[in-house]
């Protein structure tokens, strides 16, 4: 009788429960065995009472970063896609502003995240700004890339068979270009939680940002982890999000990575 194997999802998840398993186990023995000071990395017992112990505080403000997240993200996705397509479409276009869009993303978010409180005040306006500065760029050249992985040849059969730009770009190039493409969504959902919480350190009064800066002035390890923890959390859920839907949209590409 044949054993049983677990499922190809459940097997694949060990590998990375494992790992933190054992990190926690080493987290656990450097706090209990007194090698670092509970200022400098707190106990992983200090930690979840900070969490248990501020559930209210902590949700209020991890809400205040998750809306302005997903407010970026969903701005870099569709910007990011349609200045993919045009710049597929027409080269003239990003022989112009290919460079100026490498330009923006080297420079760091942090030294211009202060311009944009100045441009646009202390509220959500500046961290989504800056959420959608940290997206934009694995977007557009995850979908350039992706739009332009078609076959030629698949190109121009559609163009002799009459097919429209518009047909083509819907039923061959979009297809085509979702592997990529969902995979460029997945780096920009978890540096668009980096880009929100960059946007607090500068200026806020809420948000996940905010209780870092406020632990860190107040040596409170123990919440800083926490408030790091939750941050990470959110990144993870999110790239999980366009994970299952990448399943949903193209379930042929999903298997064959699985079996890989």
């Amino acid at each position: 009788m044949s054993r049983r194997r677990p499922p190809r999802g459940a097997s694949a998840a060990l590998y990375p429960l494992g790992f933190l398993a054992l990190l926690a186990a080493a987290w656990f023995l450097a706090t209990a065995g007194g090698f670092v000071q509970p200022y400098i990395i707190p106990s992983p017992a200090d930690t979840w009472k900070a969490l248990t112990d501020n559930p209210e505080y902590l949700w209020e403000h991890t809400l205040v970063t998750t809306g302005e997240t997903l407010a970026g993200f969903a701005i870099a996705a569709v910007v990011g896609v349609l200045v993919a397509v045009l710049m597929v479409y027409a080269p003239a276009l990003e022989k112009t502003f290919y460079p100026l869009i490498l330009f923006a993303q080297v420079v760091p978010k942090i030294a211009i995240a202060p311009l944009f409180v100045v441009w646009l005040g202390f509220g959500t306006s500046p961290k989504i700004l800056v959420a959608v500065l940290m997206a934009f760029f694995p977007v557009v050249i995850s979908g350039i890339s992706g739009l332009r992985s078609v076959d030629p040849e698949l190109l121009e059969l559609t163009s002799t068979m009459g097919a429209s730009r518009l047909k083509t770009f819907w039923k061959v190039r979009l297809p085509a270009a979702l592997p990529e493409l969902l995979s460029g969504l997945k780096v920009a959902a978890t540096l668009a939680v980096t880009g929100a919480v960059v946007g607090e350190f500068v200026g806020a009064n809420s948000g996940l940002g905010y209780v870092i800066l406020q632990a860190n002035g107040n040596i409170d390890t123990a919440m800083l982890f926490a408030a790091l923890i939750i941050m990470s959390a959110l990144g993870v859920l999110l790239f999980a999000v366009i994970q299952v839907a990448e399943a949903l949209l193209i379930p042929w590409h999903a298997s064959r990575r699985n079996r890989g």
